[in-house]
């Protein structure tokens, strides 16, 4: 390598073909250019008979200067010259590169990769052979094993297709891969390390210290990859725990909650605590929600320990149903099973039939209801299954109350107690507050929850422990106790409306998802049972098909520790019975790497200061040898107009070419915004404000296409789709309405901005704001979209606003409504608080916080694309008539608001 101050070149003795220059000047100088072609018409022969222009007989000395600046150029970057080269690597030997490829190493693979191209590239510029060791198993199983001394073209392809695996280092058997390896000289080597530290890393470091001089690469403190452990069930929601390797400040953390296809379903920020090393992000979604999550991942860490995948121990859960009475007495609104049943439906999956064959099926949750002793068969097979993990629910009934057995967590009385009634001295008792240390804490009781009849418990000293809930006389009303694995839980009373009217309340179906909840989900596989892979996670935590080197798993090995080469975390079993084995299963924590011995230079991973000149000389080659190219032409005659005919035809081309590109710049905007107006005029178009959130406006486009295929089958309205606006640049006039969802990407409007709306609304325009948090509190609260909308519509004419009353035209307009859910129910609309002569009385602006688009919204082949709750169906078309309602209202204005209409509504009723 030669060094010249702050420039370098690897290959200097190409420097040599400098000397050529003079001689390539001496050819060039000789050598006449091509002869100019001239063509003589047969019309202009005389005309053309003597040229006006002759072609020089040598090279003008400009061009010789091009061209030999061009050939300077090409020699000057096949020397390879390096801007601030690195210094020489120490020693005389190989060069040992060792990588911690394991799962940690995909937080920053890329850049990793690129350190290793960059010593690869130096050792070649200075001779040397390299050696590489990845400290992980290979995929096939093989143990960390040395690739032997190869040349540098080598060990570049090596690098290039080596990739991180999604289990741990084993940096012990890189040490011994390292015994007996014999090598010349003195080896310098580089450990790329993850950061994270074990028992054998110490060692490693001494191993590689010992053939020569090592430099460790390291990122800074905190830098290290983090864990996010299986999240636990607190209520309906999910906690999940995040890990660091070493206390260290402040620092926010993104979870993200995703589907099975992809979706986002929810994102929490939590932040660790100053000199925390733990952090627990609770991720709250509705039920219906949870049951579609399939992974947790922190959002920028790319790591299989960053990703925990979810199976059916955090979704929906087989409940198992049992009654205790005959067949013949279960009877619709009188049997205890339908109230069950109804309550745990929309959660749950539901099975009915006898004990035995409810266990021989994976079953989360056992309910017996009134079911009195059972055969000594049942109780044995129930206490397995419990000490297992399973949740046992029993209800009370005159049969459990006569013919207790073992399986309930407390002893009782004989008979049961009745509250009220023509023979009793008292009144029905109502339920007490939930205890913070309940399972149902936190759940509102509402007052008219009343139970007149109940089985007593016996005294005894841990049945304070054992009460979940209480009546008002604190008398028990739910006691639980844990047995090995699982639970037993009684509730004193009968789960039909029998004994008490709890089982008509929602806080029946509240406390009912809370004990679901608790269980660990569906037993594991039975002993001798093999699971195959499905779908297994990478080295840079994404879900990818199981290669061919991944194995099934027997049904006993079922466990965090079984994860390796051959059975990476992932997905095992079937299509319809999918089971998760996730890295942080038994991985719950991470280290930093010790102390290393004397001696050993530290290096970052940040941008090394040497630079490739290379790529910058043959580009600026390239763009002189284009030029030399051009000047060929001019100087022939062939692009310059002149009188020839082959001068015009190259002169009509340029002309051409320079109007095609004139057109390209300016016009087709013109003609495309044209074509555009003519369109949304002609018909008529549903539009959104583009957002720049891409997920929402996709949404958006997606409902409002929706909703227009519903007006073309149920009305007369002739929509012809939706149309993306950004307020501050397109034309709002040619919409009769808008709809606005609020999301966090959104930027308060400019002036400019302001004015277009405000125009929009006062030439008689609507706009639907759309705050999306009707779960949250809607307009009327404070949720994110809420205050969103506060700021979006700083500085508009936005007049007062009233919640819609019931006699308002929305509510007539072509369905007759009283409440207008979307995707989520339950939120009020607000509209202008006093009609006027303007606009026909059509209010400028309705607010909501529904998430209306979501429940439009279908796919291409028709089918809705987003959940709605809590309601389901029923409530989609209800949110589909309120887009007809909304659309016929703004079209028509107050018409059906007339004194003159309300005979023929009422006519039309009638029939």
């Amino acid at each position: 390598m030669l060094a010249l101050g702050p420039l370098a070149f690897a290959a200097p003795w190409i420097l040599g073909a400098l000397a050529a220059l003079p001689v390539i000047w001496w050819l060039l100088r000789v050598t006449p250019p091509s002869p100019r072609v001239v063509r003589f018409p047969a019309i202009a022969l005389l005309r053309d008979l003597i040229a006006r222009e002759e072609t020089p007989a040598r090279t003008p000395w400009w061009l010789l200067l091009l061209r030999l600046l061009l050939a300077a150029l090409v020699i000057l970057a096949l020397a390879q010259p390096l801007l601030n080269p690195n210094a020489a690597l120490p020693g005389s030997g190989p060069l040992l590169i060792a990588v911690d490829n394991g799962w940690g190493a995909g937080r920053d693979w890329p850049g990793r990769r690129s350190l290793m191209l960059d010593l690869v590239d130096q050792a070649a510029r200075e001779g040397r052979e390299v050696v590489i060791l990845p400290t992980a198993p290979a995929p096939n199983g093989d143990r960390p094993q040395t690739s032997g001394v190869m040349r540098a073209v080598d060990a570049r392809r090596t690098v290039q297709s080596m990739e991180p695996v999604p289990w741990p280092t084993d940096r012990a058997a890189a040490r011994e891969a390292l015994t007996g390896l014999s090598l010349r000289g003195s080896v310098h080597a580089v450990w790329l390390s993850d950061g994270l530290g074990d028992a054998a890393a110490r060692g490693l470091a001494e191993a590689l210290q010992a053939l020569g001089s090592l430099t460790l690469v390291i990122d800074g403190a905190g830098r290290q990859p983090k864990l996010v452990l299986p999240p636990a069930t607190e209520g309906g929601d999910l906690v999940a725990r995040v890990v660091r390797a070493e206390p260290g400040p402040v620092e926010a953390v993104i979870l993200r909650v995703t589907a099975g296809d992809g979706r986002l379903l929810t994102r929490e920020t939590g932040s660790f605590a100053a000199g925390s090393r733990t952090l627990d992000v609770r991720l709250p979604m509705p039920t219906e929600l949870r049951n579609e999550a399939a992974a947790v991942r922190i959002e920028s860490e790319t790591t299989a320990g960053a990703t925990v995948l979810l199976d059916e121990r955090w979704r929906r859960r087989p409940v198992g149903l049992v009654s205790g009475r005959p067949a013949q007495e279960s009877q619709p609104l009188l049997s205890d099973l339908h109230y069950l049943d109804r309550a745990l439906s929309p959660t749950s999956e539901v099975r009915r039939g006898t004990v035995q064959q409810l266990l021989e099926r994976e079953t989360a949750v056992l309910i017996l209801s009134d079911v009195g002793a059972l055969s000594g068969p049942e109780a044995t097979a129930i206490q397995r299954w419990v000490e297992q993990g399973g949740v046992l629910v029993r209800f009370a009934g005159p049969r459990l109350a006569q013919n207790a057995d073992a399986l309930i967590p407390v002893r009782l009385r004989a008979g049961d107690r009745q509250l009220g009634g023509a023979l009793s001295w008292q009144e029905p008792a109502s339920l007490a507050p939930f205890a913070e240390t309940s399972p149902f804490a936190g759940l509102p009781v509402p007052p008219d929850v009343a139970v007149t009849r109940q089985v007593l418990a016996e005294p005894a000293i841990d049945l304070a422990e054992k009460t979940w809930a209480t009546l008002a006389d604190g008398t028990p009303l739910v006691t639980g106790a844990k047995r090995g694995e699982g639970f037993v839980v009684l509730v004193h009373t009968t789960a039909s409306p029998d004994w008490s009217n709890l089982a008509l309340s929602g806080l029946f179906v509240n406390m009912l998802r809370r004990l679901t909840a608790m269980s660990e989900g569906v037993a594991g596989p039975a002993r001798g049972q093999t699971l195959s892979p499905l779908d297994v996670l990478d080295g840079l935590g994404r879900l990818v098909p199981a290669p061919p080197t991944a194995f099934p798993v027997p049904g006993d090995r079922f466990r965090a520790d079984a994860i390796g080469p051959r059975h990476p975390p992932g997905f095992y079993g079937t299509a319809d019975a999918r089971q998760a084995l996730n890295l942080t299963a038994g991985l719950t924590e991470v280290r930093p790497l010790p102390a290393m011995p004397p001696g050993v230079a530290l290096a970052g991973y940040a941008a090394r200061g040497e630079t490739d000149l290379k790529p910058w000389l043959l580009g600026a080659a390239m763009v002189l040898a284009i030029l030399d190219f051009l000047i060929a032409l001019v100087l022939r005659g062939l692009v310059l107009p002149g009188r020839t005919r082959m001068a015009r035809r190259a002169a009509a081309a340029a002309a051409g070419v320079g109007l095609l590109l004139a057109v390209a710049a300016t016009p087709a905007a013109a003609q495309t915004d044209e074509a555009r107006i003519i369109a949304v005029t002609g018909e008529t178009h549903l539009a959104y404000v583009i957002t720049g959130d891409r997920e929402q406006d996709a949404m958006s486009r997606a409902g409002l296409d929706g909703l227009t295929q519903m007006l073309s089958r149920r009305t007369s309205i002739e929509a012809q789709g939706a149309v993306g606006v950004d307020p501050e640049v397109d034309e709002l006039g040619f919409y009769p309405v808008l709809y606005w969802p609020m999301t966090a990407a959104q930027v308060p409007l400019s002036p400019a901005g302001q004015e277009r709306i405000n125009a929009f609304l006062r030439n008689g325009g609507t706009i639907l704001f759309d705050t999306r948090d009707s779960q949250l509190g809607g307009f009327a609260g404070n949720g994110p979209g809420t205050q969103m909308l506060r700021r979006v519509t700083a500085g508009l004419d936005v007049p007062p606003l009233a919640t819609v009353p019931p006699d308002h035209v929305l509510t007539k307009a072509f369905y007759l409504l009283q409440e207008f859910p979307g995707r989520y129910a339950g939120g009020d609309v607000w509209v202008e608080a006093r009609e006027t002569a303007a606009n026909d009385g059509v209010s400028p602006v309705i607010v909501g916080g529904a998430d209306w688009a979501a429940a439009w919204a279908i796919d291409g082949n028709g089918r809705p694309m987003a959940a709605v709750m809590p309601g389901g169906e029923r409530q989609r078309e209800m949110a589909y008539r309120f887009g007809v309602n909304l659309l016929m209202y703004v079209l028509t204005g107050n018409y059906k608001a007339d004194q003159v209409h309300i005979p023929a509504i009422l006519e039309r009723l009638g029939q």
